[in-house]
């Protein structure tokens, strides 16, 4: 057992410290999210995701993406509004296209980048346009292939509470090195990139805080799975979640969704989307567990 695995908290004494806030009135009260992402190969990535924060409570969902695919994604998820997205000829989301989503990042309380884009120089030029659009009190969740666009650049976080998603592979592009030791590098990528990070099952911030949360099974490893993760973490930050709150309270949920769909599916073969519709039943219990 490394130090860091020693001193971790225990997600379940984490989430009776810091129960889920009291949900608001109306839809607004519950926080706007915007999610941008969905290139014309892949625009079931960001429809996940916005599912996925609808399903913790999100309030007002607007995912952004490419212009090819918008019509059919507004008719596929009614409940989001959608944003077209100006897309290269093969398909993928252009950096400038974020002028379209501006007004919707100026007033987001959480936006999630990442799931479904796919072309790294694109969204590299993304990045340098996003921070100036946002809301200085949104929360800021990167996931999948935006993490590869930070990768090496820690100022690209800067200025913005942040949570990053990353998966073993990506959190070793974090880290321009081997990802080893979970317990240990989670916390590392967190220091350097100043930000809450989620990887298998540990949560950690910058300040070194490591919180244990588990492992979900082998089901969680399917296409798909790491979105709803995202979406999740991303919809709780929407809804007033700090950062670390969000991550911890959005990895508990993913995890117990994986551990109830083995028991009463099987361990492998359940599909993201069934790990989506979990969340909001899983939530109802851990919340009334902790309060």
């Amino acid at each position: 057992m490394s130090p860091n695995e020693s001193r971790a908290e225990q997600a379940e004494a984490f989430l009776v410290a810091r129960p889920l806030p009291a949900p608001g009135p109306s839809k607004r009260d519950r926080g706007e999210i915007v999610v941008i992402g969905g290139a014309a190969r892949s625009p079931g990535a960001a429809l996940i995701a916005g599912r996925a924060a609808l399903r913790v409570g999100a309030g007002r969902l607007t995912i952004a993406l490419a212009a090819s695919v918008a019509a059919a994604a507004a008719v596929s998820m009614p409940e989001s509004g959608v944003v077209p997205l100006a897309e290269t000829s093969a398909g993928s989301i252009r950096g400038r296209g974020i002028a379209a989503v501006a007004r919707d990042l100026g007033t987001a309380d959480a936006v999630l980048v990442g799931p479904g884009l796919d072309d790294i120089e694109e969204t590299r030029r993304l990045v340098r346009r996003l921070h100036s659009a946002l809301a200085p009190r949104a929360t800021l969740v990167l996931d999948a292939y935006v993490l590869g666009a930070i990768a090496g650049r820690p100022r690209r976080v800067a200025g913005q509470a942040a949570i990053l998603t990353p998966n073993s592979d990506e959190a070793a592009v974090l880290l321009g090195g081997r990802f080893t030791d979970a317990a240990v590098d989670t916390v590392k990528i967190a220091r350097r990139y100043r930000a809450v990070v989620s990887c298998n099952g540990w949560v950690a911030d910058q300040h070194g805080r490591l919180v244990l949360v588990g492992d979900g099974g082998p089901g969680l490893g399917t296409s798909g799975s790491g979105d709803a993760l995202a979406g999740a973490i991303a919809g709780l930050a929407a809804r007033g979640c700090d950062p670390l709150q969000a991550a911890v309270w959005g990895t508990y949920l993913h995890v117990a969704a994986g551990r109830t769909l083995a028991r009463e599916y099987a361990p492998l073969g359940f599909l993201a989307s069934e790990i989506v519709d979990r969340f909001a039943v899983e939530m109802n219990a851990a919340d009334r567990t902790s309060s």
